[in-house]
């Protein structure tokens, strides 16, 4: 089967890890894959094989048009499953108006909305509703499934959710790669962008409030306004900033805690890759994922959503906990479920 995934760039971010994730889960079960880039910037490792085209566009209006012409003047085969991630790169493949297109929503949509003022909340609305409404949308979650259909209000677009999937076994061995970077003494991680929606604000007081020995390792860029953060809740000798790491597996194995403090989330592969590491976590109950993660014994770790004395009492639990074992993990996290998946929706296009 032809599959092209097409993303704006490939720095940094879950949803361009999940792409890659995906070209490489498709290529080792046989089928032909391409992944196009808008934009000339790659952070992340490309698996072997991979083909990418960038088409090296411009933002706005007009860059949004040239790119999907770009995007035609590709000649993807008739039969190709196009997969896009992200509202820009949504946008730009829905304009080159691809057959068989579907766009992958990794986030709640709504939930982002509920941030902006009254006039830009109305028009991102417009704008989204106009984008998907009647399209073929892959939902990363139930939670961004249900906040498609009841929050962003879509009626006669086709939604189906599959989960990100992984390759455990792949991700415990790029755990036990060198990593000369780690910290000799036990530590507590977090893994994220710094951007509002992780809320580094409430995992900083939590972790303030914990009062743990472990010092707090945060995995993301340094930001001047960061360090402005870390200084003003008095945490400067306690945390430690490490930037981007594009194998982040050997960090996560060694924490003895992952922490997730987002107010809203997609899919955090985050939870995922840190429990096949055997590592314990601890997550705000935040729409969405979360919850879908953490099933069964493991939802005593999920605390309420912008709790910060929740969210360190759990952390200090969590710390005198077993960590999970190799079954922590549903089924259907894993690569397998995933690939069966999309080949299905590739399968149902070629029939048409």
């Amino acid at each position: 089967m032809n599959f092209a995934l097409l993303i704006t760039n490939l720095a940094g971010g879950g949803a361009e890890r999940s792409l890659l994730r995906l070209g490489a889960a498709l290529m080792k079960r046989g089928h032909a894959v391409r992944m196009i880039l808008l934009e000339d910037r790659i952070e992340h490792e490309v698996p072997a094989g991979l083909r990418i085209d960038v088409l090296r566009t411009r933002n706005g209006v007009v860059g949004k048009y040239l790119a999907a012409m770009a995007l035609r003047r590709l000649h993807l085969p008739s039969d190709a499953l196009t997969v896009s991630s992200l509202p820009f790169a949504d946008e730009v493949a829905l304009h080159a108006g691809l057959p068989a297109l579907w766009c992958r929503i990794a986030n709640t949509l709504s939930e982002e909305i509920a941030h902006l003022s009254g006039y830009k909340a109305a028009r991102r609305l417009s704008r989204y509703r106009r984008m998907y409404e009647g399209q073929q949308l892959i939902a990363v979650s139930d939670g961004v499934a249900e906040d498609l259909r009841s929050g962003i209000g879509l009626q006669h677009a086709r939604i189906e959710r599959i989960y990100n999937g992984f390759d455990f076994e792949a991700i415990r061995r790029a755990a036990q790669e060198p990593e000369p970077d780690l910290p000799r003494e036990p530590f507590v991680l977090h893994v994220g962008r710094f951007m509002p929606q992780k809320r580094h604000d409430l995992l900083l007081e939590a972790y303030r409030r914990a009062a743990l020995a472990q010092p707090l390792v945060l995995m993301t860029r340094p930001d001047p306004a960061l360090d402005e953060l870390i200084a003003h809740v008095g945490l400067r000798d306690r945390v430690r900033v490490v930037g981007f790491r594009p194998n982040p597996y050997p960090w996560m194995r060694a924490a003895d805690l992952l922490v997730l403090s987002s107010e809203r989330e997609g899919m955090p592969s985050v939870l995922v890759e840190a429990l096949a590491c055997g590592t314990r976590v601890v997550s705000t109950d935040c729409p969405s994922g979360p919850r879908e993660v953490l099933r069964g014994p493991l939802a005593h770790w999920l605390v309420p959503n912008g709790n910060a004395q929740a969210l360190a009492d759990a952390m200090r639990a969590a710390l005198a906990a077993p960590r999970p074992g190799p079954d922590a993990l549903p089924d259907e996290f894993g690569e397998a479920h995933m690939v069966a998946r999309y080949e299905a929706l590739a399968a149902q296009g070629s029939a048409h």
